[in-house]
């Protein structure tokens, strides 16, 4: 199922209604209400909706954002925080989430589960700075990952034992209200969870209807290049938990959220590994240029039909 995330205009409107339209003009009617979302802009949704103008597919917690955040800030609170309120608020918005989900018919609610508490400059950005020098030492970068990943692990237990936690009681409301708990690939080896810690998860919540598996093409691709895991076998693993997908391209070693097919992403290759209908739905930067996406959109249409059907 193609869909679309207002992750690309909301930063451009002020009215919602008008940023719901802008997408409908690339002939996509199921869009993904992204985080980031100021409470202004919900009556402007609200009223698309109820005219039929388009399906919601999704919503990225936190939707609408926290009141009390300025800018766009999807990780401002973190069920692994070793902050008792920030937990309980990142708790509180979820919920609320899942409410606002259920009211436009979401199939899904994506989710970031957290950190461990590694500074990102030291590690993930050190590695990719090391990747992309002209000069990159093989032996120096794998020493490095080596020590990143063992650091990783050693720090792990804690935050992961929070994130089960917090998932286990929103696990709840979501199959109360028919809403599953997508949760997401990141883009940082710090940012909870790592591969081996999703796949435990995924294991613990394999008889639970509400919780599941969202990937991201971007993120795993950028972990692929720092040579973390392989994307097409990550991918194959994880079939049997797989939701959907967010959508957007990598140019080497680690700019994503760009427009499918000008990076490196094989999507024929790693689309085999989704079940018929999955939401595959584009996570654009709001850079990307209308014309270019308009473009994209005719090739993926072309080459991958079978996603395009509309469930409407």
């Amino acid at each position: 199922m193609l869909a679309f995330s207002t992750c690309w205009n909301n930063s451009r409107h002020t009215d919602g209604e008008a940023m719901i339209d802008e997408i409908l003009e690339f002939g996509v009617d199921h869009i993904e209400l992204s985080h980031g979302m100021t409470v202004a802009k919900l009556p402007g949704i609200r009223k698309a909706f109820a005219d039929g103008r388009f399906t919601c597919v999704g919503v990225h917690n936190y939707f609408p954002s926290p009141v009390e955040v300025m800018i766009d800030a999807p990780d401002a609170y973190e069920y692994t925080s070793h902050r008792a309120s920030d937990r309980q608020r990142a708790m509180d918005m979820t919920l609320k989430t899942l409410e606002i989900a259920a009211e436009f018919k979401a199939h899904y609610v994506v989710l970031h589960m957290g950190s461990v508490p590694m500074n990102p400059s030291k590690w993930t950005k050190a590695l990719t700075s090391m990747l992309s020098s002209e000069d990159a030492d093989d032996v120096k970068f794998t020493k490095k990952r080596i020590a990143f990943i063992k650091k990783r692990e050693k720090l792990s237990p804690l935050y992961y034992a929070r994130a089960i936690e917090a998932l286990e009681t929103l696990a709840e409301k979501a199959q109360e209200l028919g809403v599953r708990l997508a949760v997401e690939s990141r883009s940082r080896f710090e940012d909870m969870p790592t591969e081996r810690e999703m796949l435990r998860l995924q294991q613990h919540f394999k008889d639970h209807p509400a919780i599941g598996y969202w990937h991201d093409f971007g993120h795993v691709q950028l972990k692929h290049n720092l040579g973390l895991l392989n994307h097409d076998e990550w991918l194959a693993m994880m079939n049997p938990y797989v939701i959907g997908a967010h959508v957007h391209d990598v140019q080497w070693p680690a700019r994503d959220h760009r427009v499918p097919f000008t990076g490196t992403l094989d999507y024929k290759r790693l689309l085999r590994h989704f079940p018929k209908g999955a939401p595959m739905t584009w996570e654009l930067s709001p850079t990307r240029q209308a014309q270019d996406i308009r473009e994209a959109l005719a090739v993926w249409r072309h080459l991958f039909p079978e996603t395009v059907s509309s469930t409407r």
